[in-house]
């Protein structure tokens, strides 16, 4: 993504995932199904930058739990610390039980999880069930 690009809407959101290939196939699903402004991104530190600076046109975070350099977990918390009221839905391949989800993110609600591999279907009904076209 180029770094010179801003959230135009309200209605924004941010596809997190190291892997570059799945993070533009989520932003392609969402933006065939009148999700427009969809930026996708592979290192969550540019991604943190992002938001910070745009924090008020997101609405949604979807965000890979296992990455490099800082894990779904540590960006949802600096995430949260930004802007309380994103919502934020998780994308793993592993599994993940409701003790790892309270000890890791005590406080901070997250709205949805997607187990990788995800359909199309799937993804859209997660996105639609949190946010509105």
């Amino acid at each position: 993504m180029n770094s010179q690009q801003s959230p135009s809407s309200k209605q924004c959101i941010m596809v997190l995932d190291d892997d570059f290939d799945l993070s533009q196939l989520v932003k392609q699903i969402l933006q065939r199904h009148h999700f427009r402004n969809v930026f996708a991104f592979t290192d969550p530190l540019l991604a943190l930058e992002h938001f910070r600076i745009n924090q008020k046109d997101y609405s949604l975070i979807i965000s890979d739990i296992r990455m490099p350099t800082m894990n779904g977990f540590e960006f949802v918390r600096e995430a949260r610390k930004i802007n309380r009221k994103v919502k934020i839905l998780l994308m793993t391949a592993f599994e993940i039980d409701d003790k790892e989800f309270a000890r890791v993110l005590p406080n901070p609600k997250i709205d949805g999880l997607i187990r990788k591999p995800a359909s199309s279907r799937q993804i859209l009904s997660a996105v639609s069930g949190i946010i509105r076209i």
